[in-house]
């Protein structure tokens, strides 16, 4: 028998396990021992190819490889899908920022710019593979996946033309002239989920058009006054009440003729500044919807490299905070300014991606997907409906319970989907025109794979990366063909993701699959939380509190890391992770190490007939091992993951080192039950520490042992 080496040593083990465990082919189901029967699947999140991975995705990464361990464990044909997302803009942004490359400087070649950008992706890709492979991902590799690859751009292009099949039908539309958000920086529309707020402080002003117009509104923004059309107020507001309906014309402000009527709306809250809201329809989503219940016209004075344009009158060419200043003066200078300007905080909008002011305007050739059309083949209910139902019907189960509101509350709220994006990397459209590129009422265009004729040109714009990520479950399974895989694999068993990202993908991944298949992505949503520093702050390069997974796992070893990450972890709720917690659990290793040191030092080669002590002593710890069984087995079934860990780390430490090694040194305890216990947590332990299990697994005298751990039987 081959004794384990004194001290635990992860640089020299973890490599040769991999490599075991890649030989034996187990990560492939196909290739499972014939127990396994039945499927059980899951997607890996696709990381984005922007760079390598921090802790977050290490979090997902472990709790991922518990639940496929475990499953294996019990016999099912386990599949993990690995993969990894092109992630459009965001690589695009990053590539710029760190290559110093001006796109401008690229013209017409397109193609050229789009090399490089790859080229920046796919080694970012290569490095987040090898990561994946160091934590200890059973991925099945010879199903990988990147979102940008032939099959997957095959996968795009068809649901394109499924939810937009030529011009009018379908749930793909135009929007003529609706209003996006606009990302001044990296001069694109974005998703409203790709906006994030920010609350600062900003003067409220208070004024009204003209000397004779009847009532004062309040706004932080009246450079964008030149572009009112109405001004709305609360019908209930007996303030206003008479003035509803009627309509001033020839309003001089700051040198732009006005036409402002006045509406009733009760979406206007009474209590906020003068209880009158300037209607400016194209520069604000809420004025957008106001305007379009009420017919209101629309006028853009606001362009997309953040300036005032022709129709803002002497603001003409003024950048858009110059402009402010001097609607300002004008105000003052014709003492319309009802009192002095209040300082407030409110939320202000800025792109997640670029960290750039997000500008409300209009934008003639952008698609969206519709989510209140009603859809024919879904027995005419709306995706809004469809994703509302898949969760309210508890076919999807989302976990912690309390997720569930949060989405439902979202998809009332949801609007329809903005999909095009001004940049050059991502999918392209399956839709073409012939030059110029048509704008307006009269847009005409072609929905097609390939160019439908001579003279016919490609959409410049590019997918929200969104759209391909949300085919994730089962475009990887071969979708659109109709696969071995997809009929035995969809829906997936279970998603595992964070919070942060349940509206971007996870929504998306169910409005894309009841639209396509007809059916559920996955049975269950868990979803993770944020990992913290030990002062619960956001890990970011500024506060100079990053900790790196692959500087940790080189120190400390990748069970360590796994161990810490998943300790004290509660489903759905940010966790903390610190260099000292890290070290805590490789002491734990060392104390496993140390304890089979101690089980091969004292029993013999082989087990072939145990024999336990008739003693209490025996039988006690026999029904405790039975019980602790019992509880992993639990806590793993109903995704409390953390509650195992510390049961595992309390039960090893405190029981079994302390207590039957202790009393097995004083003849209290057979060599059977010593045997029996340290098998038994070796099994229960590799899901979390499955490199240090695997390697004693490997050197343990068991009876009919199997090649690997990982197939092993789960204990009963």
């Amino acid at each position: 028998m081959e004794e384990l080496r004194k001290t635990y040593n992860p640089k020299e083990v973890e490599g040769k396990i991999y490599k075991l465990w890649e030989k034996s082919g187990f990560f492939n189901p196909d290739k499972l021992p014939k127990r396994h029967k039945k499927p059980f699947s899951m997607v890996l999140p696709p990381p984005n190819v922007t760079g390598t991975l921090h802790m977050g995705h290490a979090l997902t990464v472990t709790i991922e490889d518990i639940i496929i361990r475990y499953q294996r464990m019990l016999g099912r044909k386990t599949l993990w899908i690995p993969g990894t997302d092109h992630a459009s803009i965001a690589t695009e942004t990053k590539f710029l920022k760190e290559s110093g490359v001006r796109k401008s400087d690229y013209g017409e070649k397109r193609q050229e710019f789009i090399d490089l950008v790859n080229d920046f992706a796919l080694k970012n890709k290569d490095a987040i593979l090898k990561q994946l492979r160091s934590l200890g991902a059973s991925l099945d590799w010879s199903r990988l996946a990147f979102t940008l690859d032939k099959k997957r751009i095959n996968a795009v292009e068809e649901a394109f033309i499924k939810m937009h099949p030529k011009k009018g039908e379908g749930i793909i539309y135009i929007g003529l002239g609706k209003v996006v958000n606009w990302d001044v920086k990296n001069q694109t529309a974005v998703d409203d989920q790709e906006v994030e707020y920010e609350v600062c402080k900003d003067k409220l002003y208070t004024f009204r058009y003209s000397k004779d117009f009847p009532i004062s509104i309040s706004t932080t923004r009246p450079e964008t006054k030149v572009g009112d059309t109405a001004v709305a107020v609360n019908p209930r507001d007996k303030r206003y009440r008479q003035y509803i309906g009627k309509k001033y014309e020839n309003i001089k402000f700051v040198g732009v003729n006005l036409s402002i009527e006045i509406i009733g709306d009760p979406s206007i809250d009474m209590q906020f500044g003068t209880g009158a809201v300037g209607i400016t329809p194209y520069h604000s989503k809420v004025d957008e919807e106001i305007a379009d219940r009420h017919g209101l016209r629309k006028i853009q004075v606001i362009n997309g490299v953040d300036r005032m344009n022709h129709n803002a009158g002497i603001l003409e060419g003024l950048k858009v905070d110059e402009a402010k200043e001097r609607v300002v003066e004008w105000l003052r200078s014709n003492e319309l300014l009802e009192k002095e300007p209040e300082e407030i905080e409110h939320n202000k909008p800025k792109s997640q991606r670029s960290g750039g002011k997000i500008e409300y305007l209009p934008h003639r050739n952008q698609f969206f997907v519709s989510v209140s059309k009603p859809i024919p083949e879904r027995k005419t209910k709306t995706l809004k409906e469809l994703l509302s139902d898949a969760v309210k019907s508890g076919k999807i189960k989302i976990f912690p319970k309390r997720f569930e509101k949060v989405y439902l509350n979202w998809v009332k709220n949801l609007r329809d989907w903005s999909i095009s994006r001004q940049i050059w990397y991502g999918h392209r459209f399956p839709v073409w025109y012939v030059p110029p590129a048509p704008t307006g009422d009269d847009l005409d265009y072609i929905v097609s794979r390939t160019k439908p004729g001579q003279g016919y040109e490609q959409f410049k714009d590019t997918l929200d990366t969104w759209f391909s990520s949300g085919l994730w479950t089962f475009s990887t399974l071969g979708w659109p063909g109709k696969t071995k895989d997809l009929k035995k694999y969809h829906p997936t068993y279970v998603l595992e993701t964070g919070y942060d990202i349940i509206f971007f993908w996870v929504a998306r991944m169910i409005l894309m699959s009841q639209f396509l298949l007809g059916e559920i992505p996955f049975k269950t949503v868990y979803l993770h939380g944020l990992v913290r520093d030990e002062q619960r702050r956001k890990m970011s390069k500024s506060l100079g509190n990053v900790i790196d997974p692959l500087d940790m796992t080189a120190k400390y070893g990748t069970d360590a890391l796994r161990f810490a990450l998943i300790f004290n972890t509660a489903p759905g709720a940010d966790s903390t992770i610190s260099e000292e917690k890290i070290k805590g659990m490789r002491n734990f290793a060392n104390k496993v190490w140390n304890a089979t040191r101690f089980v091969l030092q004292n029993t013999k080669s082989k087990t072939q007939n145990p024999k336990y002590k008739t003693s209490s002593k025996d039988k006690t710890n026999l029904q405790k091992l039975k019980k602790l069984v019992k509880e992993i087995t639990r806590d793993l079934e109903s995704f409390r993951f953390h509650r195992a860990a510390e049961r595992l780390y309390h039960f090893f430490w405190h029981y079994y080192a302390d207590k039957v090694i202790e009393d097995y040194k004083k003849g209290l305890v057979s060599k059977a039950l010593l045997f029996k216990f340290h098998e038994t947590l070796i099994k229960l332990l590799h899901p979390f520490m499955p490199f240090i299990t695997e390697e004693i697994y490997q050197k343990l005298p068991i009876k009919n042992k199997k090649t690997c751990l990982m197939v092993e039987n789960w204990p009963k």
